[in-house]
């Protein structure tokens, strides 16, 4: 896993982090900017960690590709109903969405690596960047359930 790796798994977070702090901020306009900006965001990262397991299954020494194919493809999924849930139900509906699929791609990354399929530095890279995004993601969805703010 190359060094690069991680400074910009950190630098990924950064968006993340102010769409979220600014989705509970307490100009209502701008929070609900910040909203649909968090919940974009969400959503492309967690299709790029779909895109991963695509490359990988690439490779000629790939086992199972066409798992690998499949897997690559759920966390996109995912992703697209949470947008589509942002627009047509709420935009709570689509934070659960996106954090069960953050949560359920990890997982299953976290068993790749247990079967030699994902690079176990990547999967601790994983775990850390998904900590964060669903820490944010569930404080968005707190915060907002009971009418709280943050003023920084």
């Amino acid at each position: 896993m190359p060094a690069i790796a991680i400074p910009l798994s950190l630098l990924g977070l950064v968006p993340l982090v102010l769409f979220a702090f600014g989705a509970v901020g307490h100009n209502p306009d701008s929070a609900e900017r910040m909203l649909v900006a968090l919940i974009d965001y969400a959503a492309l990262i967690l299709a790029f960690a779909g895109g991963v397991h695509w490359g990988l299954a690439l490779l000629p020494e790939a086992l199972r590709p066409n798992l690998r194919f499949g897997a690559g493809v759920l966390p996109l999924i995912v992703a697209w109903v949470a947008l589509i849930l942002a627009q047509m139900v709420s935009p709570s509906v689509a934070l659960v969405v996106l954090i069960a699929g953050y949560l359920a791609t990890v997982l299953a990354e976290h068993r790749a690596s247990q079967r030699l399929m994902t690079p176990p530095r990547y999967v601790w890279i994983r775990w850390g960047f998904t900590f964060v995004a669903m820490v944010m993601m569930v404080m968005v969805l707190v915060l907002r359930g009971v009418g709280q703010t943050i003023v920084l």
